[in-house]
């Protein structure tokens, strides 16, 4: 069922899980990602960012997204990932994303703020979550790039709820966009800080290459909300490389694609099973979401 974002961070805030959320492009990873999902009965984020949105279309991702959300058997949320423009955001709600990512984490600490509140302006109102960033999270998210991870100040986080009341917020810690290079390194502490003096769901992105257990832990501290991409990008690749290297003479898309899925699948479950966020399905669901009230967005 797609449902509000609201709904899947409230669930994993009051269940002590983290909601896993992935990164979709093409009918085969929305696959992959849902049959996953409910292969292990957990709620999940499926994620577009505007480098996707580029490449397949608003309206292409729109009916592939909400349709398969709303024939899954589990709780789904369609999220707008590094959404760095307001004019995203707001195409994202009149088509019916039901959740969003306003990210102005490159900007200095008041225009942030500012820009945030523009998007919660609109979709507070509609019920549409809100995810904010603060701090700099290291690597490379389609054309976002850092050399270094700037850590999100303890104080700061307090601060930019206060002056945003957004509805999660996703912290730097230690952790990487794309291929994460070198030791990984996350301060859990921090994390455990931050939680303690914020009352809205802490999301980690980067989270590609981290090892599960340590995805286990920083859910255990506090994280209600993991963001994985890369991962599922490397499974498809290296499956497909496989499959043409061992037949060469096929051409037809579907069965070439066929171990691309399942590999991604897997990625999914794994991711799942980290995030603790397996056997939490709900169909009780009070929130469903409908899109009726988005027809006098302006």
């Amino acid at each position: 069922m797609l449902v509000y974002g609201t709904e899947l961070l409230k669930h994993a805030s009051e269940n002590n899980y983290a909601v896993p959320a992935f990164n979709f492009a093409n009918m085969e990873g929305l696959q992959a990602i849902i049959e996953g999902a409910e292969e292990l009965k957990s709620p999940v984020f499926i994620q577009t960012t505007q480098g996707a949105i580029d490449y397949a279309g608003f309206e292409y991702l729109a009916d592939i997204g909400i349709g398969a959300a709303k024939r899954a058997a589990v709780p789904i949320a369609l999220h707008l990932d590094h959404g760095q423009k307001y004019e995203y955001n707001l195409k994202a709600i009149r088509l019916g994303w039901t959740s969003l990512m306003m990210d102005a984490s490159h900007d200095d600490f008041e225009t942030n703020v500012v820009k945030v509140n523009q998007v919660l302006n609109v979709a507070r109102p509609l019920g549409i979550s809100v995810e904010a960033e603060l701090g700099v999270v290291g690597g490379k998210e389609d054309d976002i790039e850092s050399d270094e991870s700037i850590f999100t100040n303890v104080n700061d986080a307090v601060d930019f709820y206060e002056k945003t009341k957004c509805n999660s917020l996703a912290i730097a810690v230690g952790t990487a966009h794309g291929i994460y290079k070198g030791e990984v390194r996350i301060d859990f502490n921090r994390i455990r800080e931050i939680k303690e003096v914020l009352p809205i769901p802490l999301v980690l992105h980067g989270s590609s290459g981290v090892p599960n257990d340590m995805v286990t832990e920083a859910v255990r501290c506090g994280i209600n909300k993991v963001n994985f991409d890369t991962e599922l990008k490397l499974a498809n690749l290296n499956a497909l490389k496989k499959f043409i290297s061992n037949n060469p003479e096929v051409y037809d898309i579907r069965k070439i694609y066929k171990p691309c899925k399942k590999e991604m699948k897997e990625i999914v479950r794994e991711k799942i099973i980290a995030c603790l966020s397996d056997n939490q399905s709900w169909t009780n669901c009070g929130k469903v979401f409908n899109g009726d009230q988005l027809l006098n967005v302006k």
